[in-house]
This record gives C-alpha cells, sequence and structure tokens, in this order.
C-alpha cells in the first residue's frame, strides 16, 4: 500500500512537469479511456499556468526540456523510448530523439572521492594527472588523465566516473514505471500488445548494464575480438588495472570527432569513402558479429590519423541472434534483388509473422514498400526509413514486438544521417549488399550448412549425455504428482493463517490503491492528451 501511495506522489510531480510544457506522451489517434478524459478537464489548470513558459520554447522541444527537467533516469527514459517508435508513435519518437543528454558536471571532489573507492588507495597513486571533466552526461561524466607505465612511459587515457548516487535515484524511479506499466495493462487492454511491462524491463535491463562500467568495458573488449582483423575500423583498448564497477579507464582517443566536418575536410581524407566505411562498418556489426555500437551518433565517431573510423562510449548495445541475423540479412537481399517472396518466407521462418496469414499476402506487402525505391536516386533512399515502414506492418499482421530490430532501426536511422553527413549521395543499397550477400554465401551455402549440421549434432550429444538425469528427475516429479493425488495438497495452519490475513487486507485496501492508481493516471493524463 505505501508503496502504490510514493509511486503515485512520484508520477504525479512527473505529470505536473510534462503539463508545465504542455506535452503529451501517447501516440496521437490513441483511444482515450473515460478515466483520462475527466483527468484532462481535471488538470487544465495546470497547463494555463504554463502557457507562459511554454511561449518560450519550441513545440517540437518541448518534452526533451520536460524530461531533461525531471532528471538523470527520465533523461535515460525519453532516451529508451526514442528506440521504440512502436510503442509510442513515429512523432514523439522523433521529439525524443532531440534529447541531449548533457547535464552540468559533477565536482572533482566527488570525482577524486569516487575513484578511490573503486579502485582503492588515493587518486595520485593511479593517475600521474588528472584533468576537469570534458563531458557530463545523465549517467556518468568523463575526465581526461595520464597514466606512467612500468616502462615510464607515459599514456594518456579517459576516466569515465558514475554520477554519485545514480543507481538509487534509477530504482526508485524504476518502481514508479513498474507501478505505471501494470496499471496501463490492467485498465487499457489496446496497450497489453505493446507489453508495457516488458518494456519497463527492457528499459532496467539496459540502465543496469549501463551502470556496471566494468560491462562497458567487456563490450569494447568483445568488439576488439570481433573487428580485430579489420583495417578500417578500431576501438579502444581498456585499462583493466583501472576499471572497477564505478569507474572505466580506457586508451584516450586523439582523432577528430564525425561532429565537426570542418576539421574532417581539413584533413583530406575521403569522405565518401569515410561514409561507406561508417555505414558497412554497423553492418558487419550486425550480421556479421551479431553485436553492434546502438549510440553511432557523430560525438562518439572519430576518424584518426590513420583515416580509420574509431567508435567510443558503449554503453548501449545490440545483440542479433542467428535468426536475426539471418532475417536482417535475407531480407535487405530480397528487397535489393526484388525478390519479395524469398523475403516474406523468411519472416514466416523466423516466426515473425503468425502462420494463419497467407505468404502471398505478406509478400505483397513487401513489394508495395519496395518497389518504390527501384528507379529512384540515391539521395531519394532511406534504408532506415523502409525498415520503418516493414516494422509499421506489425498491427496488420499480428507480428509480437521485437526489441532487438527496433533498437537495430533506430541505430541505423542515426548511422544512415552520419553516412549521408559525410557523403550526402550514398547509394545505401550498394553499401549493404555485398555485406548481406557475404553473410547469405557465408551462413546458408554449403560451408554454413556443415556447421549447421556440426551445431546440431553437438546439441543432440549433449542431450544424450544429460538423458540419464532427465529420467531421474522425471521419476522423482512422478512420484511428488501421485503422493499429491493420493493425499492431497496440504497446507499447514500458518500457511492457512497468512493467506486469511493476506485476503483480507487486500479487500481492505484494494479500492483505495485503486483509486490512488486512477489519480495518478489522470495527472499523467493531462500532460500527454492536452498539448
Amino acid at each position: 500500500m505505501a508503496g502504490a501511495i510514493i509511486n503515485s506522489l512520484r508520477l504525479t510531480r512527473a505529470g505536473l512537469v510534462l503539463a508545465q510544457y504542455g506535452v503529451r506522451f501517447v501516440p496521437p489517434g490513441t483511444p482515450v479511456p473515460l478515466p483520462l478524459r475527466l483527468a484532462r478537464i481535471l488538470t487544465a489548470p495546470i497547463g494555463w499556468l504554463g502557457a507562459p513558459r511554454r511561449a518560450r520554447l519550441a513545440p517540437r522541444s518541448r518534452l526533451a526540456d520536460a524530461l531533461t527537467k525531471l532528471g538523470p533516469s527520465y533523461i535515460k527514459l525519453g532516451q529508451f523510448l526514442a528506440t521504440r517508435a512502436d510503442v509510442i508513435g513515429s512523432e514523439l519518437a522523433g521529439e525524443l530523439a532531440l534529447l541531449q543528454d548533457n547535464l552540468p558536471p559533477f565536482s572533482m571532489v566527488e570525482a577524486r572521492r569516487a575513484v578511490e573507492e573503486a579502485l582503492g588507495g588515493r587518486l595520485e597513486d593511479h593517475f600521474a594527472e588528472f584533468g576537469p571533466p570534458v563531458a557530463a552526461a545523465s549517467i556518468a561524466q568523463v575526465h581526461k588523465a595520464v597514466v606512467i607505465d612500468a616502462d615510464g612511459r607515459r599514456r594518456e587515457v579517459a576516466v569515465k566516473i558514475l554520477r554519485p548516487g545514480i543507481e538509487r535515484q534509477f530504482r526508485r524511479d524504476l518502481d514508479s514505471y513498474y507501478f505505471a506499466a501494470r496499471q496501463i495493462e490492467r485498465w487499457h487492454t489496446p496497450s497489453r500488445r505493446l507489453k508495457p511491462v516488458a518494456v519497463v524491463d527492457t528499459l532496467k535491463a539496459s540502465t543496469e548494464l549501463e551502470m556496471d562500467l566494468r560491462l562497458e568495458g567487456a563490450a569494447i573488449s568483445e568488439m576488439a575480438e570481433n573487428t580485430a582483423a579489420d583495417d578500417d575500423f578500431r576501438v579502444p583498448q581498456v585499462d583493466w588495472q583501472r576499471t572497477a564497477r564505478r569507474v572505466l579507464t580506457v586508451e584516450w582517443i586523439d582523432g577528430i570527432k564525425l561532429s565537426d566536418p570542418a576539421k574532417v575536410a581539413a584533413t583530406g581524407i575521403d569522405r565518401k569513402a569515410l561514409g561507406l566505411n561508417v555505414m558497412r562498418s554497423f553492418l558487419k556489426h550486425a550480421m556479421r558479429d551479431g553485436f553492434f555500437h546502438a549510440d553511432m551518433h557523430q560525438g562518439n565517431l572519430f576518424v584518426d590519423s590513420g583515416g580509420r573510423l574509431v567508435a567510443v562510449d558503449f554503453g548501449i548495445m545490440g545483440r542479433l541472434g542467428i535468426k536475426e541475423r539471418r532475417f536482417l540479412a535475407e531480407i535487405l537481399y530480397g528487397l535489393i534483388t526484388r525478390d519479395y517472396k524469398r523475403a516474406a518466407e523468411v519472416h514466416f521462418w523466423a516466426g515473425y509473422v503468425p502462420p494463419h496469414h497467407p505468404v502471398e499476402v505478406f509478400a505483397q506487402a513487401l513489394r508495395a514498400i519496395g518497389e518504390p525505391i527501384h528507379g529512384r536516386t540515391a539521395e531519394e533512399i532511406s534504408m532506415a526509413d523502409l525498415l520503418g515502414q516493414l516494422f509499421a506492418y506489425t498491427e496488420v499482421f499480428d507480428m509480437q514486438t521485437r526489441p532487438e530490430l527496433i533498437l537495430l532501426q533506430k541505430t541505423m536511422v542515426v548511422v544512415e544521417g552520419v553516412a549521408r553527413g559525410l557523403d550526402p549521395s550514398l547509394n545505401m543499397w550498394v553499401a549493404a549488399e555485398p555485406v548481406a550477400k557475404e553473410w547469405i554465401e557465408a551462413n546458408l551455402g554449403p560451408m554454413g550448412r556443415l556447421r549447421e549440421a556440426g551445431e546440431g549434432a553437438s546439441a543432440i550429444g549433449k542431450i544424450i549425455a544429460d538423458l540419464p538425469a532427465l529420467l531421474t528427475q522425471g521419476q522423482q516429479t512422478a512420484v511428488a504428482l501421485s503422493d499429491m493425488v493420493r493425499d492431497g495438497l496440504r497446507l499447514d495452519d500458518e500457511t492457512v493463517r497468512k493467506i486469511a490475513q493476506e485476503e483480507a487486507r487486500s479487500t481492505r485496501w484494494g479500492r483505495l490503491a485503486l483509486w490512488i492508481a486512477a489519480i495518478s493516471l489522470a495527472v499523467l493524463a493531462f500532460a500527454q492528451f492536452s498539448h
């Protein structure tokens, strides 16, 4: 009961801020339940009071500004929902894409304390020099420092430090997100297909990974192994000796950020080749490795003195299983070659489209997406938009939400923008075709079939090896079920008493909890639908 009240108050505060900024937080055209329509009327005065503030803001930036005011966890929520156009709609996803993860830095005193608590000893025991923050975001900030190796060599490093108390703040706000998601699933049937609780689960898993910087170091290390043979892409080296859960130390990248096009142009680097490298590197990571950088904007990409692309900030990563990778390769290749029947069959093979839909009808939908791109110039074709149209058919064909593919499409939007910023005439299909073709030949050709056969034999061998234990467990379960059938399921007196107490308490407080939830959602409703 106390949790319901606390979460309602937290959501009420968030709703008031959103109302002051005059923003909504649901897709346009979504049916509004009667309680939310009533809430809109009740909270109208908040909107009137916030009108002067809204007049000073650009309409598309209001949502981003409101979430920034609410703090780090809401910034991260906004960034996450920007990748879920299937949940909030493309218009709101576009507004959230404007959200800048820039916050004032915390003090050098707090940074020193964090380093010393994480690594032990004094800061000077680990770093010969330790400069002020060079970047500050919602979860962490980065400092430039210098270390002295055992051979006396000076080495510049980047030190990433989590914000003080950020874990506690995220746990608190995530609890309120779960509360809201459960109420939505309970009271708004159309939203259940979008799985609000599962969306919060994904956000929680993502933020937990981001708040253990050892895992970010591991992601860098894994991508370094995957790309070791690539001559045109690399990642910074991790300094594991100076890395802990709340502190990450990596090689300092002394290159030129792609967010500074004037400097990139001044180097004389072939911008067309660099743009092609950006696109193909991303596609190789996604299809070949099944592990890709999911935040590849210009600020996280450098070009070094050798012309190589260097990525930093591995807090958000995406993974694709073998089935998703085959799906992506086949879809891209099928649309490139206009083999819509094969591309449609891949959707059914992957289980994305329920079998009661005819393959031919889905192939027709793919043709409606693919045909308009042929005969158009490269500048007019967006691979990311095309995949967005593809995912828009999810509701028509009863396809379940696939978060990993939505994250892929969001990242492709960003990567496409970076690549075309370097080369506006870049043909995405020319860039994608060799990567998709190579993956298909390697995985669906003769060698791929042999590898699948070997993996199948290995799986069968493991099952046979585990068979005695499985049979023993099955026998024990059968005996237990037999005893239950014969004697019945017995509960001791203490268990019965506790069940009765819980049932009585639930009846007593249930109605009050529902009213609290309704009030909380009512306050949020104005923020969602008043704009």
